[in-house]
């Protein structure tokens, strides 16, 4: 049995989760089940501090996940992964500034913050764009924007909700994909696998219906995976990829991956994957604090 502390940050145990500790137990290493809906954290205590080698974080709700996080990593417990990478995966909008930063080929994105300068960078943009939240996932909350007729009622129904969700008019360039995308999975510096999400809609979320099947990583998908992490600070990532007409362009960045419907498609167990670079980190064999690429 090894000697490392080690911790699963998370919340509902999902199918994901099971997989993980399915893989942690076959090494024979021990962690504790951290639940976020149980977990205090004494400000200012250090001696009340958790301490671990290294936390695997895998909580549903964000808030949490970046909260606790930055505590930790503050009090320099190792997590997978870090806050800063949460901090900017958990924001479309830091996401994308980061991505164009490090130069990598995203959609073109205009941001807002009132619906008249939104309506002005939208017909700028020209028809259809997506709108999308800045914070958000599963694909929720995103609209299709065809002419100037829905973008003014799109506008108006924000600004009357006028929850932080809507505060921020996050602007894309709509990309005719070929009735699906891809999802890559990084692992450290290595893009362990890949899927196609297909769907008749145009919004290909697992999550809101899509179908899996394997996609071979090619070369090209391998660098663009590959920059688009350490763009964000590197760890465990996985990138959404849209086909465009001039070649790959990073969607989105997400940091808590799911990869339930994945693993069998793929037949890669990426569950083993993330664990062993869990361990790594645990180790100081990896460094949990890389920095964002620019």
């Amino acid at each position: 049995m090894s000697d490392l502390r080690l911790g699963v940050l998370c919340s509902l145990i999902r199918k994901d989760e099971k997989l993980l500790f399915e893989a942690l137990r076959a090494r024979e290493l021990a962690f504790d089940r951290i639940d976020d809906r149980e977990l205090v954290l004494w400000l200012g205590a250090d001696d009340a501090m958790p301490r671990y080698d290294a936390i695997l974080e895998r909580c549903i709700n964000h808030s949490r996940a970046l909260h606790t996080l930055d505590i930790l990593n503050r009090h320099g417990i190792a997590t997978v992964n870090n806050a800063e990478v949460g901090r900017i995966c958990g924001d479309k909008l830091i996401t994308t500034d980061c991505l164009v930063t490090a130069g990598v080929p995203t959609p073109r994105v205009a941001v807002a913050y009132t619906p008249e300068s939104a309506l002005q960078a939208i017909e700028s943009m020209g028809y259809p764009v997506v709108m999308k939240p800045a914070v958000g996932s599963w694909g929720r909350l995103i609209a299709r924007v065809n002419d100037r007729a829905a973008a003014e009622a799109l506008l108006e129904h924000k600004q009357v909700l006028g929850s932080y969700h809507h505060s921020t008019y996050y602007i894309q360039e709509f990309i005719e994909k070929p009735g699906r995308d891809i999802r890559t999975f990084v692992v450290g510096d290595e893009v362990i696998a890949g899927i196609y999400r297909t769907s008749e809609h145009w919004i290909t979320n697992t999550a809101r219906g899509a179908t899996t099947s394997n996609c071979p990583v090619t070369d090209a998908m391998r660098d663009i995976s590959v920059r688009a992490a350490k763009a964000v600070g590197g760890g465990i990532v996985a990138i959404d990829l849209l086909e465009g007409p001039d070649g790959l362009l990073v969607n989105e960045v997400n940091y808590t991956m799911e990869f339930k419907n994945s693993v069998a498609v793929t037949g890669v167990a990426i569950h083993e994957k993330v664990v062993d670079h869990f361990v790594r980190v645990a180790r100081g064999e990896v460094a949990w604090r890389a920095e964002v690429t620019s």
